[in-house]
């Protein structure tokens, strides 16, 4: 069931504009896209559907080439260097650390971005009415949702006591993730079991190494290397029986316990426009930055059942999705 939906700052006719097109355009556009996998691709769908409803039909306007990392951020400088000395028009880039990377390796080519922490924060804009420089996006405070993840889990297991995270050390977003999820462990009198994992197959080693009983449930924070393993991650919580939260509503779709955050295809659609604009010859650092607060809270009751729990009343009532 889906009981809310609301475009939060993006109201507004943002996708309302086509773009014309037609005999003054003599080229492709084209439009570099860089993720690290797993959940992200739905932003990448979200962005072609938006470009084609303002007019950018892919390979008629605009072409697309999609560099999926695969949950590797040594390899986002590689295909962001490679996009710039291709000559591409734009590059759209899918969470902070993906970001914060293309932003590094690259010197001229303008960057839209998704982001789930403080763009401004992270040092990839001046302020967000005018970010300057070559970039601009589409951000959420995905990173400050993550002790309200933790609340919710708490409220599940009432009787949990040891939570486990996983997360890269060297990736900001992450470290400013796990910091609001240590003060909620603290005030929820939760040991938060924190393991630093630097690859996809470091992750995967410490998922399988989890013995019954090591810890009660597992808190996604906010590291896309982690999220782009969300898939692994599920499947191994499944076999050893243990709740899981993540942040994307799709999570909980394929057998999470529960999800706390946004959409990705939907902020994927909402960045079609400021793609939109600058194609056209608008300057990325003139764009003001928008900001996506439209928060979805999802339930498995499946997987609960599985797990042989049960969700209290309270939570389902505030649930905006619940998949039985």
């Amino acid at each position: 069931m889906d009981r809310r939906a609301f475009l939060g700052t993006l109201t507004g006719g943002l996708l309302a504009a086509p773009l014309a097109v037609g005999a003054q355009q003599t080229r492709l556009y084209r439009i570099g896209v860089i993720l690290e996998g797993g959940p992200y691709a739905q932003a990448v769908e979200g962005l072609r559907e938006g470009l084609q409803e303002l007019g950018l039909e892919e390979g008629k306007q605009l072409s697309l080439s999609v560099y999926d990392t695969k949950g590797r951020p040594k390899a986002v400088e590689i295909a962001a260097r490679e996009f710039e000395g291709q000559g591409v028009d734009l590059i759209y880039t899918v969470t902070t650390s993906v970001t914060v990377a293309t932003k590094r390796a690259t010197k001229t080519v303008p960057i839209v971005f998704y982001c789930g922490s403080d763009p401004v924060a992270q040092g990839l804009a001046k302020s967000y009415r005018k970010p300057g420089g070559r970039l601009t996006g589409i951000h959420t405070q995905l990173t400050t949702l993550t002790a309200k993840r933790l609340e919710i889990l708490k409220e599940i297991l009432p009787k949990a006591h040891r939570i486990i995270a996983f997360y890269d050390p060297e990736n900001p977003a992450a470290q400013q993730s796990v910091m609001f999820a240590r003060a909620a462990a603290r005030q929820l009198k939760i040991e938060l079991v924190e393991r630093q994992v630097a690859s996809v197959e470091v992750l995967a080693t410490g998922l399988r190494k989890l013995r019954p009983g090591d810890v009660d449930a597992l808190l996604y924070v906010s590291d896309a290397m982690v999220a782009s393993q969300q898939a692994t991650i599920i499947e191994i919580a499944r076999e050893k029986r243990l709740p899981t939260i993540f942040q994307e509503p799709e999570s909980v779709v394929h057998g999470a316990l529960a999800s706390y955050g946004v959409s990705f295809r939907l902020a994927g659609r909402l960045s079609a426009k400021i793609v939109q604009r600058i194609l056209l010859g608008a300057n990325p650092g003139d764009l003001p930055i928008e900001q996506l607060n439209t928060l979805n809270f999802a339930l498995n009751l499946k997987t609960a059942k599985a797990l042989g729990l049960t969700i209290p009343p309270s939570l389902l009532q505030r649930a905006d999705q619940v998949i039985e």
